[in-house]
């Protein structure tokens, strides 16, 4: 489910002009009926928080800008940000290990740290004090 998420951001980076609800459907549209529900779910949280996401993987960053990092680095750290910040029920080590995974599978040779390195100050920084108690 997570990369079908990562592909429709992927997509949507480069048409900003589309909706990305629109432009996810085509990725989502091949998993099972109840991740289909929760990947909708995601894309919604996604887009409607954007701006925040978005400002709050900007702090971490060090000597970069959102905007200089690699499409597929920018977009695993939206999902990865949006999962810890705003999806309770998903330990914050497995949302770590699933960003790593795509950016080894999708990004360069050093994408998987770097994602790691971020999303791990993030999750130490910004996501919810429970999600460490699960």
């Amino acid at each position: 489910m997570r990369e079908a998420i990562f592909k429709a951001l992927f997509q949507w980076d480069f048409n900003k002009d589309e909706n990305l609800e629109d432009i996810s459907k085509e990725h989502i549209s091949v998993l099972d009926d109840s991740l289909q529900e929760l990947a909708k779910k995601y894309v919604r949280g996604i887009r409607e928080n954007i701006l925040k996401i978005d400002e709050i993987i900007s702090k971490y960053l060090k000597n970069w800008t959102l905007d200089r990092l690699s499409v597929t680095d920018r977009n695993i750290l939206r999902l990865g940000t949006f999962e810890l910040l705003y999806i309770d029920d998903i330990p914050i080590e497995v949302t770590l290990d699933e960003m790593i995974e795509l950016g080894k599978a999708y990004g360069t040779e050093n994408s998987g740290k770097f994602v790691n390195g971020v999303l791990d100050k993030i999750a130490k920084e910004e996501a919810p004090k429970e999600k460490f108690e699960i």
